[in-house]
Parts: C-alpha cells; sequence; structure tokens
C-alpha cells in the first residue's frame, strides 16, 4: 500500500477548510483516510493544527507527502518535519 500525505477538503461550498491527512494512494481526494494529522484554514491563512511527529512517523515507514503539504509546513512550522521526495 502506498501512502500519501496530502490534503481532503472537508467545509461548505465557497468556504473551503482542509484537513492534512494519510491515506492510501490509490483511494479518492475526500474518501477514507488512514489518520488525521492536522487542520488547515486558507480563508485566514493558518494551519490550525499539525502534529509533525505523527508525520514525521509516517515518512519514515514510507509514506510521501504532496508538494502542498511540504509547502505548507516550510511555510506555518519552524522545524519543516520532510523534505522534498521525488
Amino acid at each position: 500500500m502506498a501512502v500519501k500525505i496530502r490534503l481532503s477538503r472537508i467545509g461548505k461550498k465557497n468556504r473551503p477548510f482542509w484537513r492534512v491527512v494519510a491515506v492510501d494512494g490509490r483511494k479518492k481526494r475526500d474518501g477514507e483516510s488512514l489518520e488525521n494529522l492536522g487542520t488547515y484554514d486558507p480563508i485566514k491563512h493558518k494551519l490550525l493544527q499539525i502534529h509533525t511527529d505523527r508525520i514525521s512517523e509516517w515518512v519514515a515507514k514510507g509514506a510521501v507527502c504532496s508538494p502542498t503539504v511540504i509547502k505548507l509546513l516550510k511555510t506555518y512550522t519552524a522545524q519543516p518535519a520532510v523534505s522534498a521526495k521525488k
């Protein structure tokens, strides 16, 4: 199973709200996730909650972060938990 750390959209129409989730790469964007790792509000430009320790654990197990999640971590945290892997 290829695990990816990416964003999953929740919220209403014209009022987006995103969760940072670990999910099987074959699942759809808003499908069932393995673990909720944080939340992001693009309207207020705030990363409301992030579990960098859990993200590091998933990356150590082989999960790949999406470019958007890497960008959020670099922007909103003092110590980015991951680096770009391709």
